[in-house]
């Protein structure tokens, strides 16, 4: 089974929507709801997000991009800085895996990472 589709709220979509377009690549697609965006990966993968005057995700919440490689990892968190998006802490091992996490506008943690084997 494949993940189609994520369905958040934000307090700051549009502030959202550029930080997944420049910082992930995102693009983003027509939507027939006024206060949404659609943004397809390059996988098809669609991250959808609603404007919400409250984001109340619980703790420990976040979604996670997996990379097929530690220099994947890297080039991800290049891609932020060559963006000019606030850069988290640099890429660490955590759990047995290289990662790192930002915060996307609109209250959305997410965790960058390779786990090998």
């Amino acid at each position: 089974m494949k993940l189609n589709h994520i369905d958040l709220p934000v307090t700051d979509m549009e502030g959202a929507v550029d930080y997944f377009q420049r910082g992930f690549g995102f693009e983003r697609v027509p939507a027939r709801a006024e206060g949404m965006a659609i943004l397809r990966g390059d996988d098809g993968f669609a991250l959808i997000l609603q404007q919400s005057a409250k984001a109340d995700y619980p703790n420990g919440f976040h979604i996670g991009f997996l990379q097929p490689s530690d220099e994947a990892v890297h080039a991800a968190y290049q891609r932020l800085a060559d963006a000019g998006l606030p850069l988290p802490a640099a890429p660490a091992v955590s759990y047995g895996c290289l990662a790192f996490w930002c915060q996307a506008p609109g209250g959305i943690l997410v965790e960058v990472s390779h786990r090998p084997g």
